[in-house]
């Protein structure tokens, strides 16, 4: 079949709407039609060149949500007329790492970039005048028909509304994990969040949520500070200093339990602020991405050992999609998780490229595509 998707035919390069071929779905796949699909600074990474991709072009777009239109055959557990949202990190159920309750780290995500198929290096189901297009994390959310694996697919109730439901596909669990997972926030302790854009957004959901005592909320941008104080910040400030210093004037000079760096572009210097705000045996969890040519941290190894601090990595929250996501959902229809209030801007699918424009000038916390 047609579908229009909006690609990048090399980098640095900006999204553009184009007429793709789809495949229809084989075994263990789904043909979706979307309905919606946030704007994630990773895209952007794409479109700047800061992550390299196995093929060009490549059709943007990981964190979305729409209707099952077609089952490949002798697929089980979907039927047309499913709603799904997409969990950017596929998970096989049967590996290491999903045995072990870490589908985040499935080993389909050795394939998260290649644009193909995660068990077959060789086979596409996007097109462009014969010539195979990569699939963002084997997704696409910017085209709006699209085929995948059911690994990547989560079933959720036909009357939720899916135009913010699709958030939960990469920028809330991924926020919110950050907190309630990786940094093991609970209650009573000072958290920092460096970056509140739409990942840090819901780290700062999360950290309230876990019972912080104190939330301390860091982006150089008015309107995202604002933002956060109505997501649970308890203060708010334009540079690390600032909320290092009245962190420590909390906890009788020690420093945070807990900085987690939500920055969209990260480097050495955003994690060494963040540690540094730490305090004895405390957490810095980092979630945000920069180059991947990008290496060193200017830490200290002494303050390292010494002080028994952490260093934590944290993909995805560190969750398992499969059941996060209903759990979020769950958290959403209880009152007790903000998804509405996250989407600033919606766009249609030619004005993707503006999404970004938006992005960059810090006018969103979430914008998103509505199909």
């Amino acid at each position: 079949m047609k579908t229009r998707g909006a690609v990048i035919r090399s980098t640095p390069g900006r999204f553009e709407v184009v007429e793709l071929d789809l495949d229809a779905p084989r075994r263990g796949e789904i043909t979706v039609k979307m309905v919606a699909s946030g704007l994630c600074h990773s895209d952007d990474h794409v479109a700047k060149g800061d992550h390299a991709v196995g093929v060009y072009p490549i059709c943007g777009g990981h964190e979305g949500a729409g209707i099952v239109v077609e089952v490949g055959p002798e697929t089980t557990g979907f039927t047309e007329g499913d709603h799904v949202i997409f969990s950017f990190v596929a998970g096989c159920g049967r590996c290491r790492w999903c045995a072990k309750g870490l589908q985040n780290l499935c080993d389909r995500g050795a394939a998260i970039m290649t644009g193909s198929r995660p068990d077959d290096p060789t086979s596409f189901r996007l097109s462009l005048d014969g010539a195979p297009v990569a699939q963002t994390c084997g997704l696409s959310t910017f085209s709006e028909y699209t085929t995948v694996s059911t690994d990547s697919a989560v079933k959720v109730d036909k009357d939720l509304p899916l135009e913010t439901l699709c958030l939960l596909g990469c920028g809330v669990g991924t926020g919110w994990g950050a907190a309630v997972n990786s940094a093991q926030v609970y209650p009573g302790q000072t958290v920092i969040v460096m970056g509140v854009g739409g990942i840090g957004i819901n780290a700062v959901q999360g950290a309230a949520h876990a019972g912080a005592a104190h939330v301390l909320a860091v982006d150089p941008v008015e309107f995202k500070r604002d933002s956060a104080l109505k997501f649970g910040a308890t203060q708010v400030f334009s540079t690390m200093e600032e909320a290092t210093e009245v962190a420590r004037s909390l906890t009788n000079g020690q420093g945070a339990d807990a900085a987690i760096v939500t920055v969209g572009v990260t480097t050495g210097d955003h994690i060494a602020q963040a540690f540094s705000a730490i305090r004895k045996a405390g957490v810095c969890v980092v979630t945000g991405l920069g180059k991947m040519t990008d290496v060193g941290i200017p830490i200290s190894p002494m303050e390292l050992t010494l002080y028994q601090k952490r260093l934590q990595g944290s993909l995805f929250g560190a969750s398992a999609p499969s059941a996060d996501i209903p759990w979020l959902v769950d958290l959403y229809t209880a009152g007790k998780l903000e998804l509405d209030g996250l989407v600033t801007t919606t766009y249609t699918l030619d004005e993707v490229a503006q999404g970004f424009d938006d992005m960059h000038a810090g006018r969103n916390l979430r914008g998103v595509i509505v199909f």
